[in-house]
C-alpha cells in the first residue's frame, strides 16, 4: 500500500462524489443519466494507492453511495471487487496513465457496477424499464469523463507519494 490515505485531502476527496451524485450536473448527463461518479473517483485511487486501499476505500465509498438511496440494492461489492482489481492493475507491469487505457477501465467499471445494480433487481423480481440504455448511457458518459478527471487525479495523487509508480 502506497499510503495515500495518510493524506488527509485526498482521503476526504471521497466526499466530492455524493456531492457530485447529488447535484447532478446537467451538462454532464447523456439521455438523464449522470456518470459513475464512484467509479471516475476509485479508480485513480486504487491505481495509485494499490490492491488492498482500493477495496477498503471501495467499501467506504459504496456505504456512502449506498447511504443516498435507501433500498435493499447495494454498489458495495462491485465496488470493492474493483478497487482490488484496479489496485493489482496499477501495480503489475507499467503504469497505467494513457487516456485511452483509463476510459476502458473506467467503461469496464461502470458496466460492472450497472449489472450488478441490475442483477440485484432482477433477482428481488423488479422490472427495470430501459436498464440496458441506462446501463449504455452511464458506461459511455463515464468513458468521456475518466480521461479528464482521472488522469488528473492519477498525476495529482503520484505527486503526492513520490517514489511510486501505480
Amino acid at each position: 500500500m502506497a499510503h495515500l490515505y495518510r493524506q488527509g485531502w485526498c482521503l476526504a476527496s471521497v466526499l466530492l462524489v455524493p456531492l457530485l451524485v447529488l447535484a447532478s450536473p446537467g451538462l454532464l448527463k447523456l439521455n438523464a443519466v449522470g456518470p459513475a461518479w464512484g467509479v471516475l473517483w476509485l479508480l485513480p485511487w486504487a491505481l495509485v494507492d494499490g490492491p488492498v486501499s482500493g477495496a477498503l476505500v471501495g467499501v467506504g465509498l459504496g456505504l456512502l453511495l449506498d447511504a443516498l438511496h435507501l433500498g435493499p440494492v447495494t454498489v458495495v461489492p462491485a465496488l470493492a471487487v474493483l478497487g482490488w482489481w484496479w489496485g493489482r492493475l496499477g501495480r503489475r507491469g507499467a503504469p497505467i496513465d494513457r487516456s485511452g487505457s483509463l476510459a476502458l477501465l473506467a467503461v469496464l467499471g461502470s458496466l460492472l457496477l450497472g449489472v450488478t445494480v441490475l442483477a440485484q433487481q432482477l433477482w428481488r423480481g423488479e422490472l427495470v424499464p430501459a436498464a440496458a440504455q441506462i446501463l449504455l448511457a452511464q458506461a459511455l458518459i463515464t468513458g468521456l469523463l475518466a480521461p479528464l478527471v482521472c488522469s488528473l487525479q492519477v498525476l495529482l495523487w503520484r505527486q503526492q507519494l513520490p517514489g511510486v509508480r501505480g
